[in-house]
């Protein structure tokens, strides 16, 4: 009896949430929990309205063991504005519509606000005004930001007329709260997701295979390379006065890679656990460190942030439509309100002011630009001079405050070694080894990779096994003392 209750205690403490050990793609209870699901799930398939019930049941537990009973809020915004739309659709007075849209916006973005920027509203006043302030023990609730988006797209297509509201409450719980894409995205719109889930398609076996290899590349990404690597570059970010500026590059190498091996990895999981289940969610992250300037950059990274900006904050600011001062005012005034989404502190605007600039410098020098030869020499400075300015503004987006990020700079320009290559080599072979291999497979064709994917799909079942056995043993041969957490899952 005393053997059986504590293995109950024992079960009670996993299945509970721990705010110290959220549940993430990373967990290993979430893999245990989705093998459970999928069964389950693929006998409901065919039946819509049961399978749409099973999925939010388990959608809600993830995201309750995620952030708590915070997936309350999910609810809550869930039920406001399905009611919301509804009362958008059928009201035929123009104020009436737009006093229903400021509401909601109201809604979905106070809440955001509060739980993201409070502290960091009061800590600026106080800057200001002067004062005690205490911060509040906020929670913030994982993904807070990729939902609030999501159910914001899908009010204002609504006011706008480009889709039709959904009559079935379950169906917009059921797009909002989509486990999948629930923590760190893709940011997927209502009007791309809800028609699957309708017609509600089996998964065909390109599908669920293909869907494999995403999550298994996205393990990889995530898993061996990110995790691995971080913990040099958390060393460095976190003590740059005692690290010369060959290191101090390293880290900003290093980081440049882990951050798009993290969220790319994330965003592959996600995708992929997607298509095992028979839905399209696109995709989010196009070989960005290949581009060769700034804008190819935003239109290869974190595409379905970047385009929900451009839909709901540059076009409705005027786009390009109201001449070229209006047009940098919009662009600036769209990437810092981006860096401002990434976390609350001036460190992250001044990441997205760099980006505003850059993408405004490039528009101005666009006709010049375009005059030049396209050879590869000028392919070749035009990549390395985007990779370079992309990699020096990661540099704000890690660190944690001003100071730090000066410390980086300032020892990278006035300590900068090139003797200090072989020592660092030597010292962290696997890590440089790593960082080389990232940055290899970044530049191979895209029609290499699709040709390993069709491969994959096609293989017998047991090579599939032997492949998967071998990444789980790279994941457990690489794997830190403390699993890094996805950087993404804070915004």
């Amino acid at each position: 009896m005393i053997l059986n209750s504590i293995d109950m205690s024992q079960l009670l403490s996993l299945l509970t949430f721990n705010r110290e050990e959220p549940m993430l793609f990373t967990s290993g209870l979430f893999w245990v929990l989705f093998l459970l699901f999928l069964p389950v799930y693929a006998m409901l398939k065919s039946r819509r309205k049961q399978m749409m019930i099973f999925v939010i049941a388990f959608s809600l537990y993830f995201f309750y063991k995620s952030s708590g009973l915070f997936f309350l809020l999910l609810v809550a915004t869930s039920v406001f504005d399905w009611w919301v739309a509804q009362f958008i659709e059928s009201s035929k007075n123009r104020t009436e519509r737009r006093i229903a849209l400021t509401v909601s916006l109201v809604f979905s973005l106070g809440i955001l606000l509060f739980f993201k920027y409070g502290n960091f509203v009061m800590f600026n006043l106080e800057a200001l005004i002067g004062g005690n302030f205490q911060p509040m023990d906020l929670i913030l609730p994982v993904g807070i930001s990729f939902y609030t988006f999501r159910t914001i797209s899908y009010v204002v297509d609504v006011y706008r007329g480009k889709i039709q509201p959904v009559d079935d409450y379950l169906d917009h719980l059921f797009f909002l709260s989509y486990f999948p894409c629930l923590v760190a995205g893709p940011i997927v719109r209502s009007c791309d997701f809800n028609p699957q889930v309708q017609q509600n398609k089996p998964a065909t076996r390109e599908m669920i295979y293909g869907g494999l290899w995403l999550v298994m590349l996205g393990i990889l990404k995530k898993a061996v390379f990110a995790d691995y690597i971080a913990q040099y570059n958390n060393i460095a970010f976190g003590n740059p006065s005692g690290y010369t500026g060959f290191e101090l590059l390293m880290a900003v190498l290093g980081f440049t890679m882990q951050i798009y091996c993290d969220f790319s990895g994330y965003s592959d999981m996600a995708i992929g656990l997607s298509s095992i289940m028979g839905f399209n969610l696109g995709i989010n992250f196009n070989y960005p460190y290949r581009s060769l300037n700034v804008t190819e950059f935003w239109h290869r990274w974190h595409i379905t942030l970047s385009t929900w900006l451009r839909d709901y904050v540059y076009i409705p600011m005027g786009g390009n439509r109201r001449g070229k001062v209006r047009q940098h005012i919009n662009l600036m005034v769209t990437m810092l309100l981006g860096g401002l989404w990434h976390g609350a502190a001036w460190t992250f605007v001044v990441w997205g002011a760099g980006h505003g600039i850059a993408l405004c410098v490039h528009k101005l020098c666009k006709p010049w630009l375009d005059t030049i030869e396209s050879t590869r020499a000028t392919r070749f400075v035009s990549w390395l001079l985007t990779f370079s300015f992309v990699a020096f503004l990661w540099i704000f987006f890690r660190a944690n405050t001003f100071q730090a990020a000066g410390q980086v700079i300032s020892g990278i320009f006035t300590d900068f070694e090139w003797a200090y290559l072989p020592v660092f080599i030597a010292r962290r072979s696997t890590w440089c080894i790593m960082l080389a291999i990232i940055f290899g497979l970044h530049f191979v064709p895209v029609t290499v990779w699709d040709k390993l994917r069709d491969r994959f799909i096609a293989a017998h079942w047991a090579v599939k096994l032997v492949i998967f056995i071998f990444l789980i043993q790279l994941v457990l041969q690489f794997a830190s003392a403390t699993v890094q957490p996805f950087l993404y899952s804070q915004f």
